[in-house]
């Protein structure tokens, strides 16, 4: 018997509820992984209230670290007793799983269980924004909401490292002093400070290069008006909503602006992307280029508390589950 998070209905956090059940044993195209750490992003939210329909009953979770014990027929490039990680692959939260073989990585030794659960899909997300959304050269100023978020602390590390100026949004003074240690070459608190009228200062009136916002609706008039001419506005997140529809009329008037809605799934839908993806973040964390800041912890038991301290907005950092 394996213990995995079941919801017969999608809501509130309470719809979630820990079942023991058999597992088979993998088929073909699948591995068996016994989870040692669990990733939680945002997304899983999203499944989890509605915001995304899913089909019901249903697993929830997309990442999570841990050791192959068994494989399916027809796999040969994976072995029992081989370190992996995946990210988007439903029913991460489980203590064993059959996972997709086409998703799994395997995991450098110096890179561990816990940081892979934490980074990988988050540090993926940051691979694909920096690296081929935008390819963030030396020199620009970039503008990155939810700073102080496991993503936005990513970004603010690797955007440093390629020479970009990363200004970040977030909350309150001690975030806004913490994301400084993490890359950001400025904070502005959204609580206290107009967005738009602080790019503005911190850039001569230029405005920014590049906008990456995951908040939504509630940013959206703020990122437009911090891009410079021809900015490009990357809208991967809605975490407040989904940003308003956006009129031809209003990139043109604004500057002649580029506007977009990536998906990691397209980014590193094939493996070849995704191996390649998985491999670029391992390689800033075993470089020292990224640190992971793994600053909540939850037993795979109080995945309910997990989700509400993630919707709050109170967490920091990564947040991971220990099966």
């Amino acid at each position: 018997m394996v213990s995995e998070i079941i919801m017969h209905e999608q809501g509130a956090p309470s719809v979630m509820h820990l079942v023991e059940v058999d597992l088979a044993l993998p088929g073909p195209g699948e591995v068996q992984i016994e989870q040692t750490a669990i990733g939680l992003n945002y997304m899983d939210v999203y499944q989890r209230s509605g915001h995304y329909p899913m089909p019901l009953p249903s697993k929830l979770g997309l990442e999570a670290a841990g050791v192959v014990t068994a494989i399916g027929p027809d796999i040969d490039d994976i072995k029992i007793g081989d370190r992996v990680a995946y990210a988007g692959a439903l029913g991460s939260y489980a203590t064993h799983r059959n996972a997709p073989a086409a998703r799994v990585v395997p995991l450098p030794d110096g890179v561990s269980d816990e940081v892979a659960a934490a980074v990988l899909m988050k540090g993926m997300t940051v691979e694909y924004l920096l690296n081929r959304t935008h390819k963030v050269g030396s020199g620009e100023d970039i503008l990155f909401w939810a700073a102080s978020g496991g993503v936005g602390q990513l970004a603010g590390q690797w955007g440093k490292h390629l020479g970009a100026r990363m200004i970040g949004v977030t909350s309150g003074p001690q975030n806004c002093a913490d994301i400084l240690k993490l890359g950001y070459d400025a904070a502005i608190d959204r609580k206290s400070e107009d967005v738009a009228a602080r790019v503005a200062e911190l850039t001569n009136d230029k405005g920014v290069r590049v906008v990456y916002d995951s908040i939504g609706a509630a940013s959206f008039e703020a990122s437009i008006a911090s891009l410079a001419t021809y900015g490009l506005f990357v809208s991967f997140g809605a975490t407040t909503g989904e940003a308003p529809a956006v009129a031809p009329g209003l990139l043109q008037k604004s500057g002649s602006l580029f506007f977009t809605r990536p998906t990691l799934a397209d980014y590193v839908g094939p493996r070849a992307d995704l191996l390649a993806s998985a491999a670029a973040v391992f390689d800033m964390v075993e470089k020292g280029v990224l640190t992971v800041n793994i600053n909540q912890r939850f037993a795979l038991a109080d995945v309910v508390k997990a989700h509400e301290a993630l919707e709050s907005g109170t967490t920091t950092g990564s947040t991971i589950l220990v099966p």
